[in-house]
């Protein structure tokens, strides 16, 4: 046996006392738990973790592994407190879950020659984004805003909207987070489309005739370093891309320009005068394909899920432990704040899995109990082009 074997050897060992000593831990803090249901007591107790938590972490060195001790017991804390919900909820219905089943009863399949809309005139990247999910025959319409998409999804009057959510270089798209959590649609599916502006004008104008770039305010903020380097222009936002670039049709304003993609330039007949001119080559934004039933499409392996956390001490901590513990990888985790409830935060979340497997329900049973509310957006494949 050589060094390292021996090393290896005697971990073994240890963990061969360390397993059973945590069972007997675990045996004892389900005591507890029945402890607390039977009293009516909360499971949380944030006074006495701390206690634990302090008491632990001196019987450490200073240094780096009283660090280590307290991670440790933070762990150990999160577990026996799932545990105890187990107990003390047992019987007891989770909203979310109870939601969860009900969007599962009522989920459609795939629609046919489906109407889709999106935020913006035709040649957006939103446009795109459309074809690219549903095929180049679809039948799609732009609107003018965000608001307009969402209510003709709700009145019917189109099958799927094809929405932004987040940009490589500016991060996420905030109006529409905040119009997922006020609609009760779901998620059927993701694309990415690979951005890159382009300043385009009417035929025959020159950089040096331009003074005004009309775009929206993603183009802008994506194009600021190019834009920074012709400090007399005036930086106009607008709807979307594709709208700056029929705003400079339209008005024959030989001193504008817009920031577009090739084809919407292509498309209103503009000359393109620099491309790409956004600072990031890697520049991708992500669409969500949004249904106002849930579809559980073949290949789904991204669960998406939004919720909010009760005020007090550790309550995101304990949460994303469940993820760990069930071997989720959480791939995504954005917080908007909550109108009307100061320094309050909506969670959207978004982690790898199958929703009808059967190791997913305790999952959901975990989450739903830990958070104030839990709503499942959807469950999809990732987009992998």
């Amino acid at each position: 046996m050589n060094e390292l074997e021996q090393y290896r050897a005697r971990i073994d060992a240890i963990d061969a006392q360390l397993v059973p000593l945590f069972l007997e831990r675990m045996a004892v803090t389900e005591k507890v738990g029945e402890y607390k249901k039977k009293k009516g007591l909360p499971v949380l107790d944030s006074s006495r973790e701390k206690e634990v938590l302090s008491a632990k972490t001196a019987l450490a060195p200073e240094g780096a592994e009283r660090a280590d001790v307290a991670s440790l017991y933070e762990s150990i804390l999160a577990i026996s407190r799932r545990q105890q919900r187990r107990v003390v909820r047992e019987g007891t219905e989770d909203p979310g879950y109870a939601q969860w089943l009900k969007a599962y009863e009522w989920r459609r399949d795939p629609v046919e020659d489906p109407r889709v809309v999106y935020q913006g005139e035709p040649g957006a990247y939103s446009e795109e984004a459309a074809v690219g999910f549903f095929g180049e025959g679809v039948r799609s319409q732009g609107l003018a805003w965000f608001d307009d998409v969402f209510q003709a999804l709700a009145q019917g009057k189109a099958d799927y909207a094809m929405l932004p959510i987040e940009n490589s270089s500016t991060g996420s798209i905030r109006q529409v987070y905040d119009l997922l959590a006020q609609y009760d649609f779901s998620l059927v599916g993701e694309w990415q489309v690979k951005v890159e502006h382009c300043l385009a004008a009417l035929p025959g104008v020159e950089l040096e005739d331009i003074c005004t770039v009309y775009s929206h305010e993603q183009g802008l903020m994506q194009c600021d370093r190019f834009l920074d380097g012709h400090r007399d222009w005036a930086r106009v936002p607008t709807l979307d891309t594709a709208g700056s670039a029929k705003q400079v049709k339209e008005t024959g304003d030989r001193a504008a320009a817009a920031i577009c993609s090739r084809r919407a330039a292509k498309l209103y007949g503009l000359q393109i005068l620099a491309c790409p001119i956004n600072h990031n080559p890697a520049n991708f934004t992500r669409f969500v394909a949004v249904s106002p039933s849930l579809e559980l499409r073949s290949g789904r392996d991204k669960i998406a899920a939004v919720f909010t956390l009760p005020h007090q001490t550790g309550s995101l901590h304990e949460i994303l432990t469940v993820f760990a513990v069930h071997g989720l990888n959480l791939q995504k985790l954005e917080s908007r704040p909550i109108p009307g409830r100061g320094w309050e935060y909506r969670f959207f979340v978004e982690f790898t899995g199958d929703l009808t497997t059967l190791n997913m329900e305790g999952t959901l049973h975990e989450l739903s109990q830990l958070s104030a509310d839990l709503r499942i957006l959807g469950n999809f494949k990732g987009y992998e082009g």
